[in-house]
């Protein structure tokens, strides 16, 4: 059969294009033994491909030109000749950015039975809040009655960072970059939002919103964001550092803040991670987020593109703040 797949056609310079992208046709082999036919019926686009996009070095491979793209997506069985994957079953895998495709199973999960969307097992159940997860309670240590600062806090991990926070007895502060955004994370609960388009000065509007000071900083932006988290963060403070998006499409290195001093003189530590060498704890997770969505403590929230098409569209809408939540295309 004929499956479609998007394409690496150019690395990006700068904001990505439509240009860097291509969609291509594929005929697919015949199901050997062993092996099953996937149907994707969801796919996530994420910030972090786009360090993917350029070839260097990383914690993970660089995509190549020419080949298909990769990422989280949930498919179906829909022709098996292998008895652990039968007809129907759904799976996650990182084999998105492609309609279908042939595989024996490895580094395929199944999914269990839920009466939620199967696309949460990209966001709220999947990598982006188990990374706010792990970001909270293994990196910065989240303690009841501190505040917690967290950027880009409208997006696929801050928006449950923020959730979390509260959940653990947090008083939290955000940072969005419109009205609407803000308006939609007071409703979850957040005490404070920073509209960072509109502050005059980011520090002195973090300072207002926590007079007391800052205890633990979720970072997913850099920049003027990290420079207003640290003229306000409270001895022994904690930053737990995920992305710093600001950055991703930089074409030149961009400058550090002038106030990295601060991480002296404030005693605080800061930590980078990345959320697989966390995976062990996910079983622990899942079972805490699957009990908070069913009582509706987490909200789970998503933006939909339609079709394989769409992806490049949703993927450039990520630097574009057109997400609310977890950015997710659905193909079917």
């Amino acid at each position: 059969m004929q499956a479609q797949q998007i394409l690496l056609d150019s690395r990006p310079e700068g904001l990505p294009t439509h240009d860097n992208f291509k969609l291509s046709s594929l005929l697919l082999p015949e199901v050997q033994e062993g092996e099953f036919l996937v149907k994707n019926l969801w796919m996530s686009v994420d910030p972090y491909m786009r360090g993917r996009m350029i070839d260097r070095k990383s914690y993970i491979a660089p995509f190549s030109i020419g080949e298909v793209l990769e990422g989280g997506a949930i498919g179906e069985v829909i022709e098996s000749r292998n008895s652990d994957f039968p007809v129907g079953v759904k799976v996650t895998s990182m084999l998105g950015w492609r309609s279908h495709y042939v595989t024996d199973g490895s580094d395929h999960t199944k999914l269990p039975e839920t009466p939620l969307s199967e696309s949460h097992f990209l966001g709220v159940l999947g990598m982006p809040g188990m990374t706010a997860w792990a970001g909270l309670n293994r990196i910065a240590e989240l303690k009841e009655g501190e505040t917690l600062f967290v950027s880009a806090a409208s997006g696929a991990v801050g928006s449950v960072a923020c959730q979390l926070g509260k959940l653990m007895g947090a008083k939290v502060i955000a940072s969005v970059g419109s009205d609407e955004k803000a308006v939609n994370l007071k409703s979850l609960g957040v005490d404070a939002v920073i509209n960072y388009k509109t502050a005059e000065n980011l520090s002195a509007a973090l300072k207002e919103a926590a007079p007391q000071g800052v205890d633990v900083y979720f970072e997913n932006v850099g920049g003027e964001h990290l420079s207003a988290a640290l003229d306000n963060m409270n001895d022994h403070g904690r930053i737990a550092v995920c992305g710093m998006i600001s950055q991703y499409n930089d074409t030149a290195p961009t400058p550090g803040p002038s106030n990295l001093a601060m991480i002296i003189m404030k005693k605080l530590r800061m930590e980078g991670f990345i959320v697989f060498e966390h995976w062990a704890h996910y079983p622990e997770f899942a079972k805490a987020m699957g009990q908070w969505l069913a009582t509706g403590a987490v909200k789970a929230e998503q933006t939909i593109y339609e079709g394989l098409a769409s992806a490049p569209d949703a993927f450039i809408g990520l630097f574009e703040g057109k997400n609310r939540g977890k950015m997710v295309v659905k193909l079917t």
